[in-house]
């Protein structure tokens, strides 16, 4: 495709006007406006025959991949070569969706002959997720200058957006900082442990829980077994993907609330999202394998528990395109798997709402289910409003109380659902939206010093 530049309007004022002025006023000079006319015509014609040539010898190069966070700039590179003996004046550009504004649409560009140059784009991407690109726009010159040449390439690369976990990780800076072997301190670990180590001769004290009754049988002395504390244990990161978590939490932090303006405000699923690989950083460092699970009406991933980098790489893959569904969630599907392929004692940490009385109830019976078998942490961020009655300071209004009054009835339904969790061995906690992240690593942290797992 070509399309007329500036030159070419500018020389066919420059040529047409003055000519076709002066034929006007001197009719006898019309033979000269009319060869004039034709002049620039043949070198405007044999300009657009010969602008192909504006393109020869372009190539450009991009990564297969590139990887940016949500919500701060990063750039993207590609490398532009000029094959052919002549320079080359170019622009290209990219189809970027409303998701990835741009600080430029194009870019311009000049290469010399022979020689291969290195561009960026900066972007700053609103929303998680893939974006793939099948082509990109580049635009020549066509020898004389008269036209610009433009091209659709063909292209294969893609824009995966991650999560931004590096403010919330600069709250957690004491555990995601490494500092060796310097400054460790001895800390008491409280219980006994539950992994067998070992098994000895009885001793004088020990408990006859602890005696081996086969070994004792065999041997015909009593023989004790002993535990040591477990190092290594198992976490699965448990997340809804229904409706429940596609709302808006409300009571976000500044600089969450300025994102809101751009149309894609940040919804409950984004801060589970942003915990999940937060707390699988944390069990990363303390030698744990963490594992995931995503549902909604069924389940929608599986990973087993790991450890390692490549792990934790896979387990933001897995995240980072996951977006809530307009559905309800199914926990007795998702109970149901969890007592199938979860045999091996964890620690089950589920990040879900429990607002909805009828959706709370379906949770709370299926949570029997696996309550004998698994340590449970259920965690759910507190909507706005949500507190006990003569808590909030901050009223003046009548309207300000009724909204407290709601606020404290909810609060109290879901104090009820709690203690209906707690009686069946889960712990439920309310976490706060600024605060999620350091209190789920808190979480954690705790039931791993207390040996409860």
């Amino acid at each position: 495709m070509i399309v007329p530049r500036n030159r070419l309007l500018l020389w066919t004022g420059m040529a047409l006007i003055p000519f076709s002025v002066l034929a006007a006023l001197l009719p006898e000079t019309l033979w000269l406006a009319l060869l004039s006319t034709a002049i620039l015509l043949t070198f405007v014609l044999l300009d657009a025959a010969f602008s192909s040539r504006g393109l020869e010898g372009l190539t450009l190069e991009f990564s297969e991949v590139y990887r940016l966070s949500r919500g701060r700039a990063g750039k993207i590179s590609f490398i532009a070569g000029n094959r052919s003996a002549s320079k080359r004046e170019l622009k290209t550009g990219l189809a970027l969706p409303p998701e990835l504004p741009a600080d430029n649409d194009e870019l311009s560009f000049s290469l010399k002959p022979g020689s291969r140059v290195m561009f960026e784009w900066t972007l700053s991407p609103l929303k998680r997720g893939s974006y793939a690109f099948d082509n990109y726009y580049v635009e020549g010159v066509s020898p004389l200058g008269f036209w610009a040449v433009r091209r659709s390439v063909p292209c294969n690369f893609r824009i995966n957006v991650y999560p931004d976990i590096l403010t919330e990780r600069k709250q957690l800076a004491a555990l995601f900082l490494s500092r060796g072997n310097y400054g460790i301190h001895a800390r008491r670990q409280v219980g006994q442990g539950r992994e067998f180590e070992k098994l000895r001769e009885y001793v004088h004290g020990d408990s006859y829980d602890h005696i081996h009754w086969k070994a004792t049988a065999k041997r015909g002395l009593p023989v004790t077994k002993v535990f040591q504390i477990e190092k290594t244990q198992e976490v699965y990161i448990i997340i809804d993907a229904s409706r429940l978590s596609a709302r808006n939490p409300g009571g976000l932090v500044s600089a969450a609330k300025k994102k809101n303006d751009n149309g894609y405000p940040v919804t409950i699923m984004e801060r589970f999202v942003t915990g999940a690989l937060v707390l699988a950083s944390a069990a990363q460092r303390q030698g744990d394998l963490f594992g995931l699970l995503t549902f909604n009406s069924g389940i929608r991933s599986f990973l087993r528990p790991k450890n390692g980098i490549s792990h934790y790489n896979n387990c933001r893959d897995a995240l980072f395109t996951v977006h809530p569904d307009i559905v309800n969630p199914d926990f007795g599907e998702l109970f149901s798997f969890i007592g199938t392929r979860i045999r091996k004692r964890a620690l089950l940490i589920f990040l879900t709402s429990l607002d909805d009385p009828a959706l709370a109830e379906s949770f709370v019976k299926g949570i029997e289910m696996i309550s004998g078998k698994h340590l449970i942490m259920v965690n759910m961020l507190r909507p706005a409003g949500v507190a006990q009655l003569f808590s909030d300071n901050d009223i003046s209004t009548i309207d300000d109380i009724y909204r407290a009054l709601g606020g404290h009835l909810m609060w109290h339904d879901l104090a009820e659902t709690g203690k209906k969790l707690e009686r069946r061995g889960a712990r439920f906690s309310l976490l706060d939206n600024e605060k999620m992240c350091a209190q789920m690593v808190s979480q954690y942290m705790e039931a791993k010093q207390r040996q409860l797992l």
